[in-house]
């Protein structure tokens, strides 16, 4: 329960309400009841997180809430909680509605980021060329779970403009897509990233070439620990190669 002075009587009983939870569990209509979107924005997004977490039970009144009350950013968040299809489904017509507002779109994205299967490649690539750093680790996230429908060229192709973002969290999300592939094209990327300027982007671009653990990935580190002038780097290097012959 947070620890603030400004909240009101009602508000304190609902967080202590919601701390009990594990010992008396919540009714999805007390919850649908008692939100507001007149509450705080942190006890709104608690109890939403509540009811996404009741999953086919919370999801009737997700609905019910966002008939009355609009989709606020907290319900389309309860809404990809809940794992519904339903629920996927209206999240998708919602997308298909919100071009042209910026955050409203990047919430239902989030929300819908556990669906990256049922979401379309149009929506992906969208996601992963908005500059915006949000945007791009939502299009990661949708990605990984459709990444083993594409080929290598495909793969890289949607994450380029990710594993070039200046941003390291950006690179690193891009990097770590790529690691459960093992294609040469892959090893041979991941190899050029063990040079980037960003050594947390370096250290990823190690450890993934150690995950691929094959032929390619091997030549590419003992290729770069020969090359590479920065010691710490060449020690990298070998450390990902020694591992492959533990």
């Amino acid at each position: 329960m947070p620890d603030d002075p400004a909240l009101n009587t009602d508000e304190l009983a609902l967080w202590e309400r919601l701390g009990q939870a594990r010992r008396s569990p919540l009714d999805p209509a007390w919850l649908g009841d008692v939100y507001s979107p007149e509450l705080s924005s942190d006890l709104r997004r608690a109890l939403c997180e509540k009811l996404g977490m009741l999953a086919e039970r919370g999801w009737p009144v997700i609905h019910q809430l966002v008939i009355t009350h609009g989709a606020q950013a907290e319900l389309v968040m309860a809404a990809g909680l809940c794992h519904q299809p339903a629920a996927r489904d209206w999240l998708v017509e919602r997308l298909n509605g919100t071009e042209e507002h910026a955050d409203e779109n990047l919430c239902v994205l989030q929300a819908l980021s556990c669906w990256g299967a049922d979401v379309s490649n149009d929506v992906v690539t969208t996601c992963l060329q908005n500059p915006g750093q949000n945007y791009r680790l939502t299009g990661l996230q949708l990605l990984s779970f459709r990444a083993h429908t594409l080929t290598d060229r495909e793969l890289l192709n949607l994450c380029g403009e990710a594993l070039d973002d200046f941003r390291d969290p950006v690179a690193i999300a891009a990097i770590r897509v790529l690691q459960r592939r093992d294609g040469p094209e892959i090893a041979q990327r991941l190899a050029e990233l063990c040079r980037s300027e960003s050594i947390p982007v370096c250290e990823a671009a190690f450890r993934a070439l150690g995950c691929i653990a094959t032929p390619e990935s091997q030549a590419s580190l003992l290729e770069l620990s020969q090359s590479l002038s920065d010691e710490k780097r060449r020690q990298l290097a070998l450390q990902q190669l020694n591992q492959q012959f533990r």
